[in-house]
This record gives structure tokens, C-alpha cells and sequence, in this order.
């Protein structure tokens, strides 16, 4: 972790234990940030590139070049740290991290280490309905380095440096998450920020979001351990898996009374293990100092103000107007602005249904189930905003009950024509799907269930609700499930009061 100070532990007496053992863990996130050309240099960042066309003179640090500060990269550095409440140096220092590794050829990486751009700040998600906030350290620029490909089948590897002075921002958090669901939920939620403001592309495939895992474990209320970092997480159930074993894998170590050494380890997704890769080094072995081809980073209250001023609105600033113009709460709110596509799906279809708590059940619930089925986006929802909002329109005005609705959604959801209300009211007219509205015929089924079951009415005046719901139940079934429900409801309490 690229910070001098002793990380500041948060007294979490709610925290699950694992046999016994408290979990520690904090993340060290590299964002690659979304500039055309490289941190210190004009080579592109285009990803899927020949091996090494990419790699200039300028990211190889040969003699006589120096390298050239990207604003592009800095004003996404300052977009970040507006998103999560950080305060942002008005000065900062690049540092040369002095190790050697075959994929960095100058044998130093370009970074921040005493005074980073981004200080401080949180991140807050939600967690089984319960919110919760991660503290971050900072966030700070730096050059990605090279890449190793390793061809095993004909016991060769090569070095693409490609991705040599790529920009990055390392986003380093306090060790808050206490269990492997925490620290997906965090990931999730820091994806979705530096994706919502575009500084990132946020493809864990290709590299651009990778999660570094710092794990440890130790008795409640004594000291820390000693932590081993997982490197290089790439998709959020890789993230959970690997966790989960490090987490076991300490412990058992731990009662066979042996010590964890502090290690790099990676996760191999075919065994489900992490493996020691080598020595976690500290960070005097990286011997930083200060770079003497960079000046200081001067970032003016103007430019910070300017930037503020060119953001879309932020994810957290939408749910709270979610909460107050379409009157839904926090948790509701924070789950439709999950995504910009999502948050603009909910608007579209609560404008044009004039019921934003019916849309957000319906989005974060029928819909939302139907999706994850397929790993659907909600881009590529087959139903669209119109669509659903013509079928919430027919619940709200008592033309179809609910569970006529989902079979609506069943053929919507088929061959969806896009025609709204039209393919909507056809499906409806279609399956016989309308409630009975005429007052006069449902009370006569009302009446002669009342008299079919003297027993359940007796039981009802006698105190016990539920029997009220057989009587429902019978209703419904005279009715074919085409009675409004709540009409019965409340017609059998008048009738038995």
C-alpha cells in the first residue's frame, strides 16, 4: 500500500466472525484512467494493439526524453476526488518506486507517494439493505508498467509494453471491510462511480479496473496481523472466491501454529486456491524519491471549481433527488442510480406512468429478476421504458391485478413491438386478463361465499384474521383470479362487520 502512515482501524463490534476470527481488509484499486494517450507521453492507449507499437521512446526512458504531465489524466484525478468528498492537494509530488520486474524496462515507476492529488474521502453502498461507508487514504497518479505473457506449451515468455505509461489511479482504502461480501459491495460501488463519471472504461477483462486485496485475520480486539495481498482480482466472483479462501487459509495456518508471513499471492479461478507469488515488499524497498524530470503538480481552486462545474450529476446527488421528487427512500432510491442507463430508464418510465414507487418495484423487482436470468443489461432490456410504464398504468388504474400483470410481462418480455399501451392493452384483451369491475357481479359472488362458508365467517368474527383469507381465496377462485383483490378485501369486512 503506497502510504507511510499505520493504517486507522474502525471499532466494528457488529463484524461477523469466521471461527472465531475477526477478518480484516482493505483494497487497492488501479483505475485506468479514460485519456487517449499515455500519463507522461503522446502513445496511444488503445487496447487489443500489435505487441509493443505502442510503446514510445518517452515510456521506455530513454536518454535525452522527458516526460510531460497529461491534464487530461489530472482533471479526471480531480473528478474522482470531487465523486467521493476528498480533498484535493492543491500541490502534489510524483516519486520514482525504484524496483526491477522484466515488464518495466527503466526500472522505476512514475508515482505519488508522500503527497498524493487525492486525500482522504469515502465510499458508501448499501449491504442487505443496511448502508455502509469505506474510508479512503487516497488516490493517486501513476504509470502503468509493461505486461508478461508467458506461453507455457513451448516454455517461452515475452514482454508487451504496450501498456507502459498507461495512466492510473490508485484509489488505497482503510482496512473497514470485514467480510468478502463488504469488499465486493465496495468494489461494485467504486465501479460504478468511476464509471458514471467516465474516467474509466471500468473492463476488468482487459485490465482497466483491477482490485488488489489485502487480507488479514486475528483474534477480536487483539493486534493485527500480518496481511498477504491478493493481486490482480478480476471479475467481482473471482473476488469473493478468492477472499473467502485466504480468509481459510490463514486461520488453518494460524491453529497449526504456524506464522503468515506477509506475501503477494494470486488467485487461479480453476482450483479456487491463492498462491504465494513472492514477497510483499514495504515500502522502504522501494526506495522513492522525489522525481527530478517532474515539477510539482499545482492544482488551482479555479480548475477545481471548473471541473465541478463540467460533472454530470453524481450518483449519490441523484438518489437524493430520486428521494425527494419521486418520494422513494434512501434504499430504493440508491439501487435505481446504480447505473446512468438505469437511473434514465426509471425517470422515463415514472414520468410517463405518474407512479415512481409501482416503477421502482416493478424496475428493482420483476425486471431487475428477469435480467440477472439472462445477465441482461438493462440496456438490452427487451422491455422498454414506455413499454413497462403502459403496463404500471393498467395495475395503477385496476384494469389487471398484479399477477395478470406478470403474465403480461411473460409476452412482453417474448416479442415486445414497442408499441406501448397498444401492445399492452392487446396482450391484456388477448389472455382475458381484465379484473371484474362491475361492483354488482363481484358482490354477488361476495354473498354467496359468505354463505357457502359459515365456518371461516364465524372463525373472522370470532377474531381470527386469517380466516378472512380463505374467504378471499374462494373469491377469487368463483371469479376466475379476474376480482380485484383489495376490492375484496374490503367489501368482506364491510359485509362481515
Amino acid at each position: 500500500m503506497a502510504t507511510m502512515n499505520e493504517p486507522i482501524l474502525l471499532d466494528r463490534p457488529d463484524a461477523p466472525l469466521v471461527g472465531g476470527y475477526e477478518v480484516i481488509i482493505g483494497f487497492e484499486t488501479h483505475a485506468q484512467l479514460s485519456t487517449q494517450s499515455k500519463i507522461f507521453s503522446r502513445a496511444s492507449t488503445a487496447f487489443g494493439a500489435e505487441p509493443n507499437t505502442q510503446a514510445c521512446a518517452v515510456d521506455l526512458a530513454l536518454p535525452g526524453t522527458l516526460p510531460v504531465m497529461n491534464k487530461g489524466a489530472v482533471e479526471r484525478a480531480i473528478q474522482f476526488g470531487l465523486a467521493v468528498n476528498s480533498h484535493i492537494a492543491e500541490k502534489s509530488v510524483f516519486a520514482r518506486k525504484n524496483y526491477f520486474y522484466p515488464d518495466l524496462p527503466k526500472g522505476y515507476q512514475i508515482s505519488q507517494f508522500e503527497i498524493p492529488v487525492v486525500q482522504g474521502g469515502h465510499v458508501e453502498f448499501f449491504l442487505n439493505e443496511k448502508k455502509m461507508s469505506v474510508r479512503l487514504v487516497r488516490a493517486h497518479l501513476e504509470e502503468d508498467a509493461g505486461k508478461s505473457l508467458h506461453e507455457d506449451f513451448i516454455g517461452q515468455s515475452g514482454i508487451d509494453l504496450n501498456r507502459a505509461g498507461t495512466p492510473l489511479l490508485e484509489i488505497v482504502t482503510e482496512p473497514d471491510m470485514r467480510s468478502s461480501a463488504e469488499a465486493v459491495a465496495y468494489a461494485k460501488e467504486l465501479h460504478k462511480i468511476v464509471t458514471w463519471i467516465g474516467i474509466c472504461d471500468g473492463n476488468m477483462q482487459e485490465g482497466s479496473f483491477r482490485c488488489d486485496a489485502n487480507v488479514s485475520v486475528r483474534k477480536p480486539g487483539g493486534p493485527l496481523g500480518t496481511r498477504r495481498e491478493i493481486k490482480n482480482l478480476n471479475s467481482f466472483k473471482f473476488m469473493q472466491q478468492a477472499i473467502d479462501f485466504e480468509v481459510r487459509w490463514q486461520i488453518e495456518q494460524i491453529e497449526d501454529g504456524h506464522k503468515i508471513q506477509q506475501a503477494t499471492v494470486l488467485f487461479n479461478p480453476d482450483t479456487g486456491e491463492t498462491r504465494a507469488m513472492r514477497t510483499k515488499e514495504d515500502a522502504a524497498d522501494y526506495r522513492y524519491f522525489p522525481d527530478p524530470d517532474l515539477p510539482p503538480l499545482c492544482i488551482s481552486q479555479e480548475w477545481i471549481s471548473k471541473v465541478r462545474g463540467e460533472m454530470a450529476e453524481l450518483p449519490r446527488a441523484m438518489a437524493t433527488r430520486f428521494e425527494k421528487d419521486y418520494a422513494l427512500g434512501e434504499y430504493d432510491a440508491t439501487q435505481l442510480t446504480q447505473s446512468l442507463a438505469l437511473s434514465a430508464y426509471f425517470e422515463a418510465v415514472a414520468k410517463a406512468c405518474g407512479q415512481a414507487k409501482l416503477a421502482s418495484n416493478w424496475i428493482t423487482g420483476e425486471l431487475a429478476r428477469r435480467l440477472n436470468a439472462q445477465d441482461l443489461s438493462i440496456e438490452q432490456s427487451p422491455v422498454r421504458a414506455e413499454t413497462l410504464a403502459a403496463l404500471i398504468t393498467r395495475i395503477s388504474d385496476g384494469t389487471i391485478s398484479n399477477n395478470a400483470a406478470r403474465q403480461v410481462m411473460d409476452a412482453l418480455w417474448e416479442d415486445d413491438k414497442g408499441s406501448s399501451s397498444a401492445s399492452v392493452d392487446a396482450i391484456i384483451e388477448a389472455k382475458g386478463l381484465k379484473q371484474m369491475n362491475d361492483s354488482g357481479a363481484l358482490e354477488a359472488i361476495v354473498d354467496q361465499v359468505i354463505a357457502a362458508n359459515a365456518k371461516n365467517v364465524a372463525e373472522y368474527k370470532g377474531g381470527n384474521e386469517k380466516a378472512l383469507n380463505g374467504l378471499v381465496g374462494q373469491i377469487m377462485k368463483a371469479s376466475k383470479g379476474k376480482a380485484n383483490p383489495q376490492q375484496v378485501n374490503d367489501l368482506l369486512r364491510a359485509k362481515l362487520a
